[in-house]
């Protein structure tokens, strides 16, 4: 299917790892350039530079880090080297582990910055040169824990929950101006951090972090397995196309089945 996409130009932010760089792999094999903003300068210059040699595309690296606003500032000033974007994908971001009681306000603040206020600095940086073009996409990836929370990160959860309200306002905001806003809830992907933490709660247990993923999916996804990166990158690359012209402001679980209401 021609998601007639060659030709835009895509920011990503965690975009040098996990699901970002799925992302930016599966937007640049449709002939998008592709922005790549991390924090970690090696691993995003090198992974950048894969992308562009793998599907023939143009990438800039950009290394920043979007928690903080002089981040942003940087990411949006590198973006004018395209002449703007066209597409905008909020996907930095981390989980958390604490509890409500015992957490200091600083992890609060943290967490806010990461997953909401960077979203809204970009936003106010990039949407206005998406205007000028003609129109754009943006697209947040929050988590399932936005409308189904896990108990053992609440700021992650709360955080999240907030970033999908955000993208649903910036929608009603911006459809006049031909920009399409929608949030994707994923549920367990299997990350880089998912194999670090299995690893590493599995080192002094025989070191069967495969099998411990195994039940982590046996016990929450109906499907029986983690998505793979690839799979969720796929159905971004939908909701940036035309194909997705009618998708506005909505929030959709790619979750195997996770979510446990309507």
């Amino acid at each position: 299917m021609d998601m007639h996409l060659s030709g835009k130009v895509a920011v990503i932010t965690g975009g040098s790892v996990g699901i970002g760089l799925a992302i930016a792999n599966a937007l640049a094999e449709e002939g998008v350039d592709i922005v790549m903003a991390a924090r970690q300068g090696d691993r995003l210059k090198d992974e950048a530079a894969k992308v562009a040699k793998a599907h023939g595309i143009k990438t800039l690296p950009v290394v920043c880090d979007v928690a903080t606003a002089a981040g942003c500032d940087t990411l949006i000033a590198a973006t004018e080297a395209f002449g703007g974007a066209d597409i905008l994908i909020n996907n930095a971001g981390s989980g958390s582990n604490e509890t409500i009681l015992e957490a200091p306000d600083e992890k609060w603040q943290h967490y806010w910055e990461l997953h909401v206020m960077a979203a809204v600095r970009l936003a106010r940086g990039i949407v206005p040169g998406m205007k000028r073009r003609g129109g754009g996409v943006v697209l947040h990836n929050a988590s399932i824990c936005a409308t189904q929370p896990l108990w053992y990160e609440p700021i992650y959860n709360v955080t999240k929950s907030a970033l999908m309200m955000f993208s649903k306002t910036l929608a009603n905001e911006v459809v006049k101006d031909n920009i399409r806003v929608n949030t994707v809830n994923a549920g367990l992907i299997l990350t880089p951090d998912w194999i670090k933490t299995a690893k590493q709660l599995t080192s002094d247990k025989g070191g069967d972090w495969e099998a411990y993923l195994q039940g982590v999916a046996d016990e929450y996804a109906p499907i029986r397995r983690f998505g793979k990166p690839e799979e969720l990158a796929a159905f971004f690359v939908f909701l940036c196309s035309d194909r997705a012209s009618y998708s506005v402001g909505s929030t959709y679980h790619v979750d195997g089945g996770m979510l446990k209401t309507v």
